[in-house]
C-alpha cells in the first residue's frame, strides 16, 4: 500500500489498482466533477504544462468518452476514448479505456465508486487491465503521482470553489 499524500493506492488482485481518496464534499458534487466537461477541463490530468484540451462525454450506458491532453511546452498530444458500461449517478461509473498512442496493452477497465457518509465521499476508482504485466508496468509509470495532482486539484479548485 502507498500513500500519495491524500491518495492511497493498493493491488486488490494480480491484474487491478484501486486508489482511494476523501473528498470534503458531497456524492452528487464529486460525480458532478467527474461527468461535466467543462468541470472535468479544471482538474483531470491539468498539472504542470498539461492541460485537457478536449473533453467529450456521452453519459449513458454504451455512450462515450474522448479526453485529449496537450504539453503546452512541447505541444505534444496524449489521447484517451472509452465506453461507459454502466453508469448509476452519484454512486458508480463503470467505463473502458484505450490510449491513441497505446503505452500498455490491452484495454483497462475502469470502476469509479462513491459513497457519501456525514457530507464528505470516498472515491474508490479501481482500474483491472488484461495482465499482471501490464498493470505492473502502469505502476511504475508514474501514474499515482499524477492521479494524487488530478485528485489535489480536484479538491481545491472544482469541490472547494
Amino acid at each position: 500500500m502507498k500513500n500519495g499524500g491524500n491518495l492511497i493506492v493498493t493491488t486488490p488482485s494480480d491484474r487491478e489498482i484501486a486508489m482511494t481518496r476523501v473528498f470534503n464534499a458531497p456524492a452528487h458534487l464529486v460525480y458532478e466533477a467527474h461527468t461535466n466537461p467543462e468541470l472535468l477541463k479544471r482538474w483531470l490530468g491539468v498539472f504542470g504544462d498539461w492541460s485537457l484540451v478536449e473533453c467529450e462525454i456521452d453519459l449513458r450506458v454504451g455512450g462515450s468518452l474522448r479526453y485529449v491532453w496537450r504539453n503546452k511546452a512541447n505541444g505534444t498530444t496524449m489521447g484517451m476514448s472509452g465506453v461507459y458500461r454502466e453508469i448509476v449517478p452519484n454512486e458508480r461509473i463503470v467505463s473502458s479505456e484505450v490510449f491513441d498512442d497505446p503505452w500498455y496493452e490491452g484495454e483497462a477497465i475502469g470502476t469509479l465508486t462513491l459513497v457519501e457518509e456525514n457530507g464528505k465521499t470516498t472515491l474508490t476508482s479501481i482500474v483491472e487491465y488484461s495482465s499482471k504485466a501490464t498493470r505492473d508496468g502502469v505502476l511504475q509509470s508514474g501514474m499515482e503521482t499524477g492521479v494524487a495532482a488530478s485528485y489535489d486539484k480536484l479538491a481545491q479548485d472544482v469541490l472547494a470553489a
